[in-house]
């Protein structure tokens, strides 16, 4: 899924918005102004999402999902609550094109012949340093 798709199947009209006092610092305005922002989305019952997507999304290793299929996405980094708001958005969308992209299969290939001699070739180069750091019996005793 593109960004263009979302914006295309209006995604985001099934987006819910909560807001709230968020932590940290910003000194009395943080106990006085709902900032931060909290988005969720409920995968199950989204209409505008394919049951591939869907299972997609809810088989990725987002830990912002809930029980009940709400995904959960929040922002309070801004002391406005409208960028929190964008934010989210943003968040949202970066999660929703990352989670429902199918990935290429990996195609094993095989180490070129040359590369394996240039490895090993390595090896014995560094080995050859590492024995010559060792104490060499010089023909003195200490008796």
């Amino acid at each position: 899924m593109k960004i263009q798709d979302i914006i295309d199947r209006d995604i985001l009209s099934e987006v819910k918005f909560s807001f709230s006092r968020s932590g940290g610092a910003g000194g009395q305005n943080v106990n006085k102004v709902n900032t931060k922002a909290e988005l969720r989305f409920n995968i199950n019952l989204s209409l505008k999402l394919t049951p591939e997507e869907k299972a997609m999304l809810l088989n990725s290793p987002h830990s912002s999902i809930s029980k009940d299929g709400d995904l959960i996405i929040v922002s309070q980094e801004s002391r406005s609550q409208l960028d929190n708001r964008e934010l989210c958005i943003a968040k949202f969308i970066k999660l929703l094109v990352r989670c429902t992209t199918k990935q290429p299969k990996r195609i094993k290939t095989k180490r070129s012949l040359n590369s394996i001699k240039e490895r090993l070739f390595e090896k014995t180069k560094r080995s050859i340093i590492k024995s010559n750091r060792k104490d060499v019996d010089n023909g003195f005793s200490d008796d």
